[in-house]
């Protein structure tokens, strides 16, 4: 009954007052376990060296419970004279560096605490501290040579275990009676991955489907083959950009403003579309939610411009497909194939779109047939439908992407006009509702209220007389 009153209470005292349970992921008992787990003597002596003043603590939600001891420890390091900033709830993903929140405190520098993507910065010099979570190398080196079937590999460590990942290639190297390396000069043929069950370890192994990827899981202290689910991960990206291959409307969403080059990315992104004739909007909108892009409801697929651990979502509880722009790119080609390939970095994807000896999407596949209303098959439906072409696909024009066109079409009788170019304006026309009439000059106007107060999830109502 406690639950119902709280649920529907009018009062927002209650949610401001509201605890977060949260599972940390260390266990620390002491000072001397909290100092070398957060590595705080590293810490004061990079910012020392750097000379920095202000300084931005970015903490995920299962590291924040220890942010307070390790502020105290930092600022009695540094000394007077240098600023502290503890940031939480960061405006994308956890793993990014939030350098949008740090520039909010005019910070110089910034200290990642957590599990980190590692994605180049652009702008703040960054102290990384992943944490020292503990592992049995002895256990591992144990588990692993029962399920790893192989000549070499290629040793992948989840960051919170960096610190003894050479402990671990070396015990390794001495059980499988095979090299294992920490760097690899070509594509391994295997891959063993010390961590648990993350976006890191699916991006490695949809990144690497024709190597074998093992695991071993410090947490639980067990080893498997991962590589059976690989194909299953790329056939559900497969479908996906099927899906994409029949819109014709594209929603830019902005989920980073901080790895390096994600603006030539979103200007590429904005030409290719622009190229084959489909429209496009950029959009930020932070942490991607259902509801958030039910708010663009004429948009068909949305194409995620995010750090790699953050750039696979899941849109089963999405109205539209999400897709990566490397997956925009092979939806654009006229041919319907794929390798199985897959690129995820932002560098690499840029500097194959501008390789002409790499293969990629038709940029003039929307023009190449003389008829522009040829209807197009789509693979998924199994019918075929007529796409929507927006602006003149003219390589150095982004009218098709982000201009407004001045083109005008009468809308009805009452000499209503609406632009041609607007994806939003055509789905408005054939919504059923279009919102409340303006009904200007017919309506008495009423006599002003006091409105309610308090916080948007429980307000207070006036109910006086």
């Amino acid at each position: 009954m406690a639950a119902e009153n709280t649920t529907f209470a009018a009062s927002g005292a209650d949610v401001i007052a509201r605890t977060i349970d949260v599972q940390p992921e260390s266990r620390i008992t002491s000072p001397s376990e909290l100092d070398d787990f957060y590595e705080i003597d590293r810490t004061i002596a990079d910012i020392l060296e750097g000379d920095y003043k202000r300084i931005a603590l970015q903490f995920p939600d299962e590291l924040l419970h220890d942010s307070v001891p390790i502020y105290r420890r930092l600022k009695a390091g540094v000394g007077p004279g240098r600023d502290l900033y503890v940031l939480a709830d960061t405006s994308y993903g956890s793993c990014c560096v939030d350098e949008v929140a740090a520039q909010h405190v005019d910070a110089d520098a910034m200290v990642h605490y957590g599990h980190a993507c590692m994605s180049q910065t652009s702008r703040l010099p960054v102290i990384y501290v992943f944490g020292k979570k503990p592992i049995d190398v002895d256990d591992c080196s144990q588990r692993v040579p029962g399920v790893f079937e192989g000549k070499r590999a290629l040793l992948r460590c989840d960051v919170a275990y960096i610190h003894q990942a050479e402990s671990i290639a070396t015990a390794l190297t001495q059980a499988l009676q095979v090299p294992v390396s920490l760097e690899a000069e070509t594509e391994p043929e295997s891959i063993i991955y010390i961590g648990g069950e993350s976006l890191g370890l699916t991006n490695l192994l949809i990144t690497h489907s024709a190597c074998s990827v093992y695991s071993y899981d410090p947490a639980i202290k067990a080893a498997r083959l991962e590589s059976g689910r690989t194909n299953r991960l790329l056939m559900r990206r497969y479908a996906t950009v099927q899906k994409a291959r029949d819109a014709d409307v594209f929603g830019i969403l902005v989920g980073t403003l901080g790895v390096a080059s994600y603006l030539p990315l979103i200007q590429h992104l904005r030409a290719l579309l622009a190229r084959a004739r489909k429209k496009s909007y950029t959009i930020s909108v932070g942490k991607l939610t259902p509801s958030k892009l039910a708010n663009f409801p004429e948009i068909e697929c949305f194409v995620l411009v995010a750090c790699p651990e953050n750039s696979l979502v899941e849109a089963r509880d999405f109205l539209r497909p999400i897709i990566t722009p490397y997956e925009l790119e092979v939806a654009l080609q006229a041919e319907q194939s794929w390798t199985g390939r897959y690129v995820l970095d932002f560098g690499k994807l840029l500097a194959e779109s501008a390789d002409p000896s790499v293969p990629g999407p038709d940029p003039d596949a929307a023009d190449s047939d003389d008829d522009p209303d040829q209807p197009v098959f789509s693979a998924l439906t199994g019918k075929y439908r007529h796409a929507r072409r927006f602006g003149d696909g003219a390589p150095g024009n982004l009218k098709g992407a982000e201009a407004p066109s001045s083109a005008v079409v009468l809308r009805n009788q009452d000499t209503a006009v609406a632009l041609v170019d607007s994806a939003a304006a055509q789905f408005l026309q054939e919504r059923s509702f279009r919102g409340l009439e303006a009904r200007v000059g017919e309506d008495a106007p009423s006599v002003l209220e006091q409105g309610r107060s308090g916080i948007a999830r429980g307000y207070e109502d006036d109910h006086r007389e």
